[in-house]
């Protein structure tokens, strides 16, 4: 009982897992130009239309090779736009992906009118048209790599090199076995597989992974045929036996690859193949082989080495033997340095009498340069923005790789300590440049220079200009620049020229630049009719800093507002002491009757007072006749 419940829950667990392992892997298909999804015959295949991936304009396709998916329309990158020009796609798994990218031709072009450009993926050069790849039905008509892509964005380039527009039919990116292509010791780490080419050996037509059946995680891959080695040193077999070990991960080789094979014949014993490369670079051989021969029954029957360039790599390889019966694959893997431009595959019998071989592989080892600083990119990304740099500036990508195709105006370094591209300097100087510089340009905290001179640029130069200690040089002569200098520009201990003049700038130097004058530096603060401080300027005894400014200003709106209410409260009062006489008017009874009362009182004592005098100096007696209502006094001498 027991054991069937772990049974259970073993199978349980399984099931579980099951759609992890059998889930397909991802695809985005892209057909550049639409403006819908389309499918294509004869496979129906699914594409995405193109909006929002980047620049560039729609046009309608003329295909270069039959190998060319059957689709209506292309993107066109003008020249004018810029040199370089990207498809960035996001929200990609992290993995191990197939990309392959084909070009078109608009109309049916002239020689002189087929575009030769660059193609980088993520920042590295990985191949460059070659003149009259238009007129081949093979793996020139489109460019493929094999790698890992970690960040969840693509970044596909074309970097114009003045021969014609870039034209891009299609995209494909197609997840693969993270294992695929296997090749040991630094697998995976900062390199890039350039499909050179896959040949099908005896095949009669070339096939993609859907016409071979084959498996979707080992990618939709192209195989071209090859009917011979030329030179009559070759025949054709083939067989309908299942062959095994194939369509088997990492890399899910289709089995018709190994049911039809080129093997040698009895005048030419050796089986010889050359094919043109690029010089000095680094190349992944597979080599695929089957026993599908009749008469080769067991081991030993059919032994040979494989040279390259004339040096053994593989030495007494029995395809029974290793594979472990007939009908079995065997896939050879080696990494050639090639210094010439052919590689030579021999293929030379030690035992019987022929060599065989059912496919070849070839794939150039890229190395990967170290991008840009992702803060530094998208601070140059708000500068472009800010700035309004034209289209023709490109900035599109990587602005450090590929080294081959650096951003116009900008120059960088490698940091061996980060292990990533810095920028170290921006030359935009007399590019008709309009806009303000943002507090942003701080964050190119590898900055040594900057030239901004001779264009139009307005607003105040950014206080944060003066963090980036490894300044050297500034200029930003000839520009609308305004407001006062900031201070902190005299923190820069590195600072060797300062170029201000011919802008709109005002208020004192900062006695922090001033100083730097001691130390060798030079400044030019000229033709700025505010600025003031420093020999050849105007002394600021009646040019007042920016700060004395505000405060003046400040300290005359609050004398002014003293004034105002002073002059309110003096004018009510005022108000008041002339209301006072109409009150007494009023009142004027009132106070008649009172001044009468008081006369009366002041009469009686008087005369009380003068009838003691009168009896005493017998002088002459006044009555005083009072008229209540009369205002004065009647006085009548009685003597």
């Amino acid at each position: 009982m027991l054991e069937n419940r772990f049974l259970l829950l073993g199978l349980t667990f399984f099931l579980a897992l099951k759609p992890c392992f059998s889930r397909a892997p991802y695809a985005t298909r892209i057909s550049c130009g639409a403006r819908d999804d389309v499918r294509s015959s004869p496979a129906n295949t699914f594409w995405y239309r193109d909006f929002a991936y980047t620049g560039g304009i729609p046009g309608n396709a003329t295909r270069p090779s039959f190998i060319t998916p059957m689709l209506s329309t292309l993107r066109i990158f003008p020249l004018t736009e810029g040199p370089e020009n990207c498809y960035n796609i996001n929200r990609i798994p992290h993995g191990h992906y197939l990309v392959r990218i084909f070009f078109g031709l608009v109309l049916e072009p002239s020689f002189d009118d087929e575009p030769l450009f660059d193609v980088s993926v993520e920042g590295t050069l990985a191949y460059s048209l070659q003149s009259g790849w238009s007129n081949h039905d093979d793996e020139r008509a489109f460019f493929e790599a094999l790698i890992f892509l970690k960040d969840g964005t693509a970044s596909l380039c074309f970097h114009s090199t003045g021969h014609g527009d870039p034209a891009i039919l299609a995209i494909e990116i197609l997840q693969i076995d993270n294992r695929a292509y296997y090749f040991g010791k630094g697998y995976g780490q900062g390199m890039i597989f350039r499909t050179d080419r896959r040949l099908s050996c005896g095949a009669q037509g070339p096939k993609y992974g859907v016409d071979y059946s084959a498996d979707s995680w080992g990618g939709d891959r192209f195989w071209n045929s090859i009917p011979t080695f030329g030179q009559g040193s070759d025949r054709v077999i083939s067989t309908k036996n299942t062959i095994k070990e194939t369509s088997q991960s990492p890399n899910f080789y289709p089995e018709a690859l190994y049911q039809t094979a080129l093997i040698s014949i009895d005048s030419q014993p050796d089986l010889a193949y050359t094919m043109d490369v690029e010089p000095t670079r680094n190349y992944s051989l597979w080599l695929h082989f089957a026993e599908i021969d009749p008469s080769v029954t067991g081991a030993g029957q059919r032994v040979f080495d494989v040279l390259l360039n004339g040096d053994v790599v593989f030495q007494d390889v029995d395809i029974y033997a290793r594979a472990g019966d007939i009908d079995s694959a065997l896939v050879l893997n080696t990494t050639v340095a090639v210094s010439g431009r052919t590689l030579t595959i021999t293929l030379h019998p030690t035992k019987g009498t022929h060599a065989i071989i059912n496919a070849i592989e070839l794939f150039e080892l890229v190395l990967a340069e170290s991008k840009t600083l992702p803060d530094e990119i998208r601070t140059l990304q708000k500068l472009k923005s800010a700035l309004g740099l034209p289209l023709r500036f490109g900035w599109n990508g990587d602005p450090c790789v590929p080294q081959q195709h650096p951003w116009s105006g900008v120059d960088c370094q490698y940091d061996r300590t980060l292990k990533k591209h810095v920028i170290a300097g921006l030359g935009l100087d007399n590019q008709g440049l309009r806009g303000f510089l943002p507090s942003d340009i701080s964050r190119l905290q590898h900055l040594q220079s900057i030239n901004l001179s001779g264009n139009g640029i307005t607003g105040p130069i950014p206080a944060s200009l003066g963090t980036i200690t490894s300044m050297e040089t500034v200029d930003l002569s000839f520009n609308f620049f305004d407001g006062s200098i900031p201070e902190n520009l005299g923190r820069l201990t590195s600072l060797r020229l300062l170029n201000l003049n011919s802008n709109s700038l005002k208020g004192k130097v900062p006695d922090t630049l001033a100083g730097r004058l001691l130390h060798g530096a030079s400044f030019n603060f000229t033709d700025n009719a505010g600025l003031c401080g420093i020999p050849g300027l105007p002394t600021c005894g009646t040019h007042l800093s920016a700060g004395a400014e505000v405060g003046i200003g400040i300290g005359a709106c609050l004398a002014f507002l003293l004034i105002v209410t002073g002059s309110v409260c003096w004018w009510k009062r005022w108000q008041n002491i002339l209301q006072t006489p109409r009150m007494a008017a009023r009142d004027a009874p009132y106070a008649k009757a009172r001044t009468q009362f008081n006369r009366l009182q002041m009469s009686r004592q008087s005369s009380h007072e003068n009838n003691s005098r009168a009896a005493t100096e017998e002088e002459p007696s006044l009555l005083c006749l009072i008229n209540p209502s009369a205002s004065r006094f009647d006085v009548i001498n009685t003597s």
